[in-house]
């Protein structure tokens, strides 16, 4: 029989902070699959990986790849089939939707639809606003190009201030949607999503969150922050297979035209008519990304088992040493877009005095092992404005970072910026390489 622990977990697993010691950073938090992964280096040597890129993509937790593991063999086709498998596959697509509504916080009535991440999930809901979006500078892409008639507002200098031009806009001409990010990927600055919310619905606007960054590493409550929509990404949230949802108000989804248009969104279909279906299924035609949607539901639940507190209380000790850290390196300085900010996600970007940050990533992975992440991070407007220079290098923890992967960042950044890399290096259209990589070329055959 396949494991039901998923439908028991939905239901049943504990939301408040467990009561154990206060993670120290020595050993991570939750095991990940790329935990020892050994990586070769120039010279022939193998080492450690670091991997402080996990706010691009974060490994899977184990507990996550076990679950999959255990799913596998009921993959089936859903919702339409008779045997035991597509049952099977079918529970696993609507439990998951219990548990991921649950996790947010949403309210009864609210819509949890999947999508392939948080880009589509925002691109649907740009389908279904009646009217402009207003938006701030400092968006990814993703919450910045979706939106048809979008109206961008410059954040300023702190986040009081933004709130005050934020309000101003809305105040002046009505808008249908403020959407926002939860955090930065750029800085990791937290914003006051519940404010932003109030501040909104003050002026006749709905809110949508782009949770990508934020939902991994704090505790998202819908109903309490009285939001109408959030997007997010299993990928970031510790699960494989490319899946996403979007969680919000029905009535807006109901109204819009259906994303896909396909099997499994419709009632009934003529040649020359259409009956769509309302709720969920009017946005997923097709055949749904069923594992991906079990590892994205799984990854919530285990979040939720290592505690809301002492995730944040692991990733605040790891921030403190990587800023401690940066900042006792000459010529790096530390990207921030408010003055004010007194949250933060285990996120430091930084520019460099001199030389390029490309080539110093380059070398961070190609000669220590160490991934990290340099460009404008699809974040281009915040970017091009706080920055002095014309990209940034990114380091970011998780769940799984330890105090020894922050040091070994540190020294060996340190080391790169006094000496330089000890290979030498050319620019390719695909970015700095070593001109002689010795390393083999990762084989799964």
């Amino acid at each position: 029989m396949i494991d039901t622990a998923a439908r028991t977990d939905v239901r049943s697993v504990r939301t408040d902070a467990a009561a154990g010691p206060i993670p120290d950073g020595a050993s991570p938090l939750a095991q990940l699959t790329d935990a020892g992964l050994e990586v070769p280096v120039l010279g022939g040597a193998t080492v450690r990986h670091v991997n402080l890129d996990v706010a691009a993509s974060a490994p899977a937790l184990q507990a996550v790849a076990a679950h999959v593991t255990r799913v596998l063999p009921y993959y089936s086709s859903v919702h339409r089939g008779s045997g035991y498998p597509s049952q099977a596959a079918t529970a696993l697509v609507e439990d998951a939707r219990v548990s991921v509504a649950r996790h947010v916080g949403a309210r009864d009535g609210d819509l949890v639809v999947f999508t392939r991440n948080t880009t589509e999930a925002l691109n649907l809901l740009a389908t279904a606003v009646p009217g402009d979006t207003v938006v701030l500078d400092i968006e990814h892409h993703a919450n910045l190009l979706p939106w048809r008639n979008r109206r961008v507002v410059v954040a300023r200098a702190s986040i009081a201030e933004t709130l005050v031009a934020l309000e101003t806009e809305l105040a002046a001409r009505p808008a249908a949607l403020l959407s926002v990010t939860g955090a930065s990927n750029v800085t990791g600055e937290v914003l006051p999503i519940a404010e932003l919310a109030r501040i909104a619905h003050a002026h006749g606007a709905r809110i949508a969150v782009d949770a990508a960054q934020l939902l991994p590493h704090r505790r998202i409550d819908v109903a309490a922050s009285d939001l109408d929509f959030v997007a997010f990404s299993g990928h970031k949230a510790y699960a494989p297979f490319g899946a996403g949802a979007l969680i919000g108000r029905a009535d807006w989804l109901d109204a819009a035209p259906p994303f896909l248009a396909g099997g499994g969104a419709v009632e009934n279909v003529a040649v020359d008519r259409v009956e769509w279906r309302t709720g969920p299924d009017r946005h997923e035609a097709g055949t749904p990304n069923v594992v991906g949607i079990a590892a994205l539901a799984r990854a919530l639940v285990e979040l939720e088992r290592l505690g809301d507190a002492e995730r944040e209380a692991h990733e605040a000790g790891l921030t403190a040493r990587l800023h401690d850290g940066l900042a006792s390196l000459p010529g790096v300085r530390v990207i921030r877009g408010f003055d004010d900010a007194t949250d933060r996600l285990a996120i430091a970007t930084v520019e460099l005095d001199r030389g390029s940050v490309g080539l110093v990533a380059a070398a961070l992975g190609a000669e220590h092992g160490i991934s990290v992440r340099a460009g404008r991070f699809c974040a281009h407007p915040f970017f091009d404005r706080v920055s002095s220079r014309s990209n940034g290098l990114r380091a970011s923890l998780g769940a799984g970072s330890t105090i020894d992967d922050v040091d070994r960042f540190i020294a060996a950044l340190g080391l790169l910026v006094t000496d330089g890399p000890a290979h030498e290096y050319s620019r390719t259209p695909d970015g700095w390489c070593p001109v002689t990589d010795d390393r083999p070329r990762a084989s799964f055959d």
